[in-house]
């Protein structure tokens, strides 16, 4: 990621979102995220958002169209299905899609279910873009690099962490936890203490 570009966060007031808007924001960039929700809303105006799109008051195709008429140059996207079609077509020249999730299909009867996307092949070879795939686990040779500048940028002030305030104790929580990424209610990490002891013991630094 290079500096002033356009970058757009979907998702932005969840667990690795709101570091997404402030790496991009560090790094020299416009940011724009979408939310649902005043307090989420709040939350990514706090780290430093240019344009937050809160989509239960505002249509996003419609503030993108307007307001990016060249379109957006780097999109984090997790959300997936309608989603993914709309950040696709808001898309720049060269511009790149990175998909790290999608949690609009993690529901229902069926599970996940594959979505077709018409005409992909045709709008990424139409402006030279690039969607790419991102599963962490398939990093796991970069992660101890990257954690410790994280760490650096929290230790500093310049990079701000938010777990969200609901609390979830022991395994069988894990379920309600899920529940509650879905309901679309969180902001912030959503964080599951399987040991309620632990958090009750002090870092020996």
């Amino acid at each position: 990621m290079t500096s002033g570009q356009v970058v757009l966060v979907t998702a932005a007031a969840g667990g690795t979102g709101q570091f997404a808007v402030q790496l991009a924001k560090l790094a020299g960039n416009k940011v724009v995220a979408t939310c649902g929700g005043e307090s989420k809303a709040a939350f990514l105006a706090s780290l430093g958002v240019d344009r937050v799109i809160n989509y239960q008051h505002e249509k996003i195709k419609d503030v993108l169209k307007k307001e990016f008429p060249k379109g957006v140059d780097i999109i984090y996207e997790s959300v997936g299905g309608d989603m993914f079609d709309l950040c696709l077509n808001a898309l720049a020249v060269h511009g790149r899609l990175i998909v790290i999730g999608m949690i609009s299909q993690y529901q229902g009867e069926e599970g996940w279910k594959p979505k077709n996307y018409t005409g992909l092949c045709e709008k990424i070879l139409a402006k030279s873009q690039t969607v790419a795939g991102f599963f962490l686990v398939q990093h796991a040779h970069m992660w101890q690099d990257h954690l410790d500048k994280l760490f650096e940028l929290y230790a500093s002030g310049k990079l701000k962490v938010s777990l969200d305030p609901k609390k979830f104790l022991g395994v069988a929580s894990a379920v309600d936890a899920v529940e509650y990424l879905h309901s679309g209610k969180s902001v912030g990490k959503v964080v599951v203490c399987i040991d309620p002891a632990y958090s009750q013991t002090l870092a020996k630094l």
